[in-house]
């Protein structure tokens, strides 16, 4: 986490705002240059093969993440660009665009630098697509917002979260299948955009909440506000219960036990916490 802090303050002016906006440029590019060209203009001029990247063609580097599709896949083209600009924006809006062109960016990259170590060993090109990615960012998506609903086939709600366990256990049976019939290069595209999905998930969690001190913390703190509970806040008067208005929430005093006790809520509590002056600067912060 720290070191995407860093990232983000000496790179954090170079990021590209609304990013998903130019993801969907390259679906229509992808559509027009699918329909209009030779169907196999794509893979002799646009996919990643480094032996012709080898010969000059270093353009492939970029141009390989044009989606190859054609006007056939048209409703397909629509859905799955209106679908992942939403998520894409909804991930921009949370994280921020740098995080996002990180996670975007390194996505690609990854994917470059698996193949490259493919051909290494094997001598062939394989060029990736980028739909495991975008599923990445679903499985991003649905992390953050696990109970947002989607219609499948416009009729049947689904949650994201639920819908995300079901991609992954298919990721996970086409892995194993790929692995059965010998074709490693089916495994690669899924290994590496899963990958990247584990190490920026796991790389901006808060592990803080899970450590013994802060289990430690928590558990001094909820003894002295069970302390303050059996004090009561409550007294009674000639046979009547008197609510009082105050009460620390560490050592349980209120108005009534000094009219000189002072009482101050804490900003930096989660929730309405009320401190008498002598806890006020000493207690345990709520979180």
């Amino acid at each position: 986490m720290k070191l995407i802090y860093k990232l983000e303050r000496k790179f954090g002016r170079y990021a590209i705002p609304n990013l998903m906006k130019y993801v969907v440029m390259l679906y229509m590019i992808g559509l027009v240059v699918g329909t209009i060209l030779p169907p196999k203009f794509y893979t002799r001029f646009l996919s990643l093969n480094f032996e012709m990247i080898k010969r000059g063609q270093v353009w492939r580097i970029i141009t390989f993440i044009i989606p190859n599709i054609s006007i056939n896949d048209l409703l397909f083209v629509i859905l799955s660009a209106y679908l992942f600009y939403m998520i894409g924006n909804a991930l921009e809006r949370a994280w921020g665009a740098f995080r996002f062109n990180l996670y975007f960016f390194s996505g690609i990259f990854f994917n470059i630098l698996a193949s490259f170590i493919m051909y290494l060993i094997t001598g062939k090109s394989l060029s990736p697509s980028l739909d495991y990615l975008y599923g990445s960012m679903f499985f991003a998506f649905a992390a953050l917002y696990p109970d947002t609903q989607f219609f499948i086939y416009f009729i049947i709600p689904i949650k994201a979260k639920y819908m995300a366990w079901f991609n992954g256990a298919l990721y996970i049976f086409n892995i194993i299948q790929n692995l059965i019939v010998g074709n490693f290069f089916g495994v690669i595209p899924i290994i590496v955009s899963m990958a990247n999905f584990l190490i920026f998930f796991f790389a901006t969690r808060n592990y803080k909440r899970i450590s013994p001190r802060e289990f430690e913390r928590r558990a001094r703190f909820r003894r002295q506000m069970n302390a303050g509970r059996n004090t009561g806040n409550t007294v009674r008067s000639h046979g009547h219960t008197v609510i009082t208005r105050h009460k620390c929430a560490v050592c349980g005093r209120t108005e009534l036990d000094d009219d000189q006790l002072e009482f101050r809520f804490c900003s930096k509590c989660d929730g309405n916490y009320e401190y008498c002056m002598e806890h006020l600067f000493t207690h345990e912060h709520v979180k």
